[in-house]
């Protein structure tokens, strides 16, 4: 199945800093998207060029292929580097310890990855990067595989983009409309996490549907995870005001046809309230790309 988005919290299910999820098989990067839900807490100034500018060569792949993805399939894969984190599920499908493989990915997913950048993030791209039928597999390994982290690979992934791609951008913040997550007026109704991996379900579904219920499961979470997850299939861009540090697990459903809402919900199931408020959003402002020549 394809991610049409992502949550910043990362694939392994890890908690970046920001938040989204892999809800295929993309890992999206290290930690600054695991958490904080999309928060957004993208460490690149406004207006500055976000491609790899150091008095050093950046960071790059000893070995990298991109190519045309030759199928319909939907975007798998991410980077695996000496610090990422599987489940039993998950391990099974990792690329190999120190490589990237990305298949099947529009040049948006691979920003996705690369940057931790939501799909409705990504502003001003031509269709054939966000929505059109050609997509690409990337395969790339790093110079020591045993030593490289999953934060360094994606840099280099980085690097990728902006030599093969010719990827160029920058970033804009702008407060919109959104809310805070807050403690309700009574106690939480949270349990104290029991196990050591941060796990997101939607039950049978593979991720939530437009209009339809939505039944959550989550293992591990800390609050800035839950607003950046509830920002990408909430109503809107959410940032954490709990100041509650713990991890925790919880279910939470909802059905904003039929009831409860997702505010009843999460005030009746978790004890939290969303207070509107003006949030602050990083964007991925597209400005230009080229189709790479394949090796």
């Amino acid at each position: 199945m394809e991610v049409d988005y992502f949550l910043v919290i990362d694939y392994a299910g890890r908690q970046l800093e920001a938040s989204m999820k892999r809800l295929s098989f993309v890992r999206p990067f290290a930690h600054v998207l695991s958490a904080a839900g999309f928060v957004l807490a993208f460490l690149c100034a406004p207006h500055l060029r976000a491609q790899p500018q150091t008095a050093s060569a950046p960071p790059a792949f000893e070995v990298a292929s991109v190519r045309v993805a030759v199928g319909p399939n939907g975007v798998r894969g991410g980077c695996h580097g000496i610090d990422s984190h599987y489940s039993p599920r998950e391990s099974t499908a990792a690329p190999p310890l120190g490589r990237c493989v990305i298949t099947d990915g529009r040049l948006s997913h691979l920003i996705g990855v690369a940057y931790g950048v939501p799909m409705n993030r990504i502003k001003d791209a031509p269709d054939w990067v966000i929505a059109g039928s050609e997509r690409f597999t990337v395969q790339a390994k790093a110079e020591d595989p045993a030593t490289a982290t999953e934060q360094q690979l994606l840099g280099m992934l980085q690097t990728l983009l902006f030599d093969r791609f010719k990827l160029r951008f920058h970033r804009e913040n702008k407060d919109l409309p959104g809310f805070a997550l807050v403690v309700g007026k009574k106690r939480p109704k949270l349990t104290e996490a029991q196990g050591d991996e941060v796990t997101t379900s939607f039950g049978a579904a593979f991720k939530p549907l437009p209009g339809q219920p939505v039944s959550l499961t989550a293992r591990k979470y800390s609050m800035p995870l839950l607003a950046g997850l509830l920002s990408q299939i909430g109503p809107g861009p959410i940032v954490d005001q709990t100041n509650l540090a713990g991890d925790y697990d919880f279910n939470l459903a909802w059905d904003e046809s039929t009831g409860p809402s997702l505010v009843t919900a999460l005030q009746e199931q978790l004890g939290l309230r969303l207070e509107p408020q003006k949030v602050p959003v990083s964007f991925f402002m597209f400005e230009s790309a080229q189709r790479p020549a394949e090796n």
